[in-house]
């Protein structure tokens, strides 16, 4: 875990300040390189500078806490094996030299912050990429079944989680640090693919939204280290999927964008630990889906 030296007012009590939210790339009926930025706590809106290396929709996002993001792979006339890094405080891109193992589109990304993050579908591959080299080995065990569309769910220093993808309920688990994988006895509340991945690490994993033949606006929580669900009273603000999940560990999720018969800009935000439920007034800065969420925080 990566300590920024200030101690955080409210979250977990680890010390680590989360900065902000992440919605890098899309399609609004062509591909972006947009990359918009939340400032916590205020969830003030801006676009930096310099977005995506080259415009693309599906790309994974994962985060190393006050280091580094990263969105990777995605589709831009073709799968892809990209992965770009944002520096915090900065937000300075580069490219790393490796990328993903294979061109894919469509993964779920997993952060155990510090130490490493994960690159997981768009078929069965497993990437990870080792904080800070950035050097990449792919898990010998894969996802079960091989799926695209999936959310990806972090409790850092304990598991991250592959759930849901190509209409299947399964949630695989990923043990930190060894990275075994075992599959969750109760899986999503209905078989659903394109939803958003939120966490609160150390208290529950999150997931919303998504396409079961017909858009749903559903939320599943995963409490850690249970795993025992539930479904919120309360879903996203409207039926939708490939929707961008963005995470404020100890404080709240965010469920951004997405595609309910039109491009979206809609911001929800699910307040932790109530997970009582408020739309921001400023949404993304075009109406989009699929986007890679990731985060400077827990």
């Amino acid at each position: 875990m990566i300590l920024l030296g200030i101690l955080a007012a409210a979250g977990t009590g680890t010390g680590t300040v989360s900065v902000a939210g992440y919605a890098a790339g899309g399609l609004s009926g062509s591909e972006v390189a947009t990359t918009d930025k939340f400032a916590f706590p205020s969830d003030s809106r801006s676009t930096l500078g310099t977005g995506l290396s080259g415009v693309r929709q599906e790309p994974a996002g994962m985060s190393n806490s006050g280091v580094a993001g990263y969105s990777a792979g995605g589709y831009s006339g073709g799968a892809l094996t990209t992965v770009d890094k944002f520096a915090f405080p900065g937000d300075s891109r580069t490219t790393l030299g490796t990328g993903l193992s294979s061109a894919r589109t469509a993964a779920a990304g997993m952060s155990n912050a510090g130490v490493a993050g994960y690159t997981a579908g768009g078929g069965s591959t497993v990437d990870k990429f080792a904080f800070p080299s950035d050097s990449r080995t792919s898990l010998g065990t894969g996802l079960s079944p091989s799926r695209v569309a999936l959310a990806g769910l972090s409790n850092t220093g304990v598991a991250g989680y592959a759930a849901g993808g190509n209409t299947v309920s399964n949630v695989d688990k990923f043990a930190f640090p060894s990275d075994s994988r075992t599959a969750l006895a109760v899986g999503l509340s209905s078989a659903r693919y394109g939803s958003a991945g939120m966490s609160d690490s150390g208290v529950a994993g999150y997931v919303a939204g998504g396409y079961t033949g017909s858009y749903v606006s559903t939320v599943d929580k995963f409490a850690f280290p249970s795993d025992s669900r539930t479904t919120l009273g309360t879903g996203i603000s409207s039926n939708r999927y490939y929707i961008t999940g963005i995470s404020d560990s100890g404080v709240a999720g965010y469920a951004a964008g997405g595609f309910t018969g039109s491009y979206v800009s809609t911001v929800d935000k699910f307040v932790y630990p109530s997970d009582s439920r408020s739309t921001l007034g400023t949404g993304l800065s075009t109406n989009r889906r699929a986007a890679a969420g990731f985060q400077n925080g827990l």
